[in-house]
């Protein structure tokens, strides 16, 4: 039988869906964050953000207060990229990752874990305290510190400091040691990883999968044949596209409110291709040569401009001219994140 072909819109629907962008839904900070495979954190507000747009009544404090307690953390996971996770989904993580050659699986990091680690039995420490170390112990200074540091840190379950991750975060790198993560078996981890990632973004091509996890194509391969059976389609180009069984796929001309979105928002890099989500001729306007994402905003579904705060006043730039009416929906939704913004 012939795969079902799906339109740029049924794709968009789809992903809008699983992303909590095309209704909110009352669900703690942590639990919007296990759904969507962690938050991009380079940012500290654009969690808190990004959490308000998919839900109903957040408020920072919920999100500061899981910090506080460890139900959520911020560390480097997908992409070697800073996200906000559960720390069960960081040990998920961390084991579908490693077996892929990133720096804190080197010899060097794992030779480097136990001393670094150690150095936090005293309470956090800061990245001069770390550096300091390296060179006093073991020889290391300037650039080969600091990249020994990145990839030891990462391997010894250091995260960083609660407090770097608050709206109005503390800006000095200071670490702490999460407790040793559950172990996974690397293969049913790396599974299981793509299976929430299709649950949260799919459907998607292989293509999006190393786009989205910066994986090797046999890892992946691996664990994808795990998943079977899955569900297949076709996208426009004639582009294989992986899914679950019963995710959801709502139709083309379903109403996708007005969103706005903070800066990194994963639904806009979790793909190889973007344009379900991000129009191609808007690209080059909304993400930068040095990687950096511009707060967006949604208009049926599609970024249609991007958006700055003035004297406390959320201003959005369209890309177009907007109808009387998506611009009444626009102010309506801008009124409410500034009611956020300066709660």
């Amino acid at each position: 039988m012939a795969e079902r072909v799906l339109m740029l819109r049924e794709l968009n629907r789809a992903t809008l869906a699983r992303q909590l962008l095309l209704e909110r839904k009352r669900l703690s900070p942590a639990a919007v964050i296990e759904r969507l495979v962690g938050m991009q954190a380079q940012w500290p507000p654009a969690p808190y953000i990004g959490i308000w747009t998919r839900t109903t009544s957040f408020r920072r404090q919920a999100l500061e207060r899981e910090l506080a307690s460890a139900a959520v953390v911020r560390a480097t996971v997908m992409r070697q990229t800073l996200h906000l996770v559960t720390p069960r989904d960081y040990a998920l993580l961390r084991a579908a990752m490693s077996d892929t050659n990133f720096p804190w699986e080197s010899p060097q990091a794992k030779l480097l874990a136990p001393s670094v680690r150690a150095l936090t039995a005293a309470g956090p420490v800061t990245t001069a305290e770390a550096l300091a170390h390296l060179e006093r112990e073991h020889g290391l200074t300037r650039v080969t510190a600091r990249r020994a540091w990145r990839g030891a840190r990462v391997r010894a379950h250091l995260v960083h400091h609660p407090e770097t991750a608050l709206w109005h975060a503390r800006r000095d790198g200071r670490f702490v040691a999460l407790e040793e993560p559950e172990l996974h078996d690397p293969t049913e981890a790396r599974a299981e990883m793509l299976r929430r990632y299709l649950a949260a973004f799919g459907p998607a091509s292989r293509r999006d999968i190393v786009a989205w996890t910066m994986m090797h194509v046999p890892e992946i391969s691996r664990a994808l044949e795990r998943l079977e059976p899955m569900r297949r389609f076709r996208d426009e180009h004639g582009r294989e596209l992986l899914d679950i069984p019963r995710a959801p796929l709502p139709g083309p001309e379903a109403p996708a409110p007005v969103r706005f979105l903070p800066k990194w928002d994963n639904v806009l890099l979790a793909f190889a291709d973007r344009t379900r989500v991000l129009p191609e001729q808007y690209r080059k306007r909304v993400i930068g040569m040095n990687g950096d994402v511009a707060q967006t905003f949604l208009v049926d579904g599609f970024v249609a401009g991007v958006w700055h705060v003035e004297n406390g006043r959320v201003m959005p730039e369209p890309f177009a001219a907007l109808s009387r009416s998506v611009r009444c929906e626009l102010e309506d939704e801008a009124g409410r994140l500034e009611a956020f913004l300066a709660d």
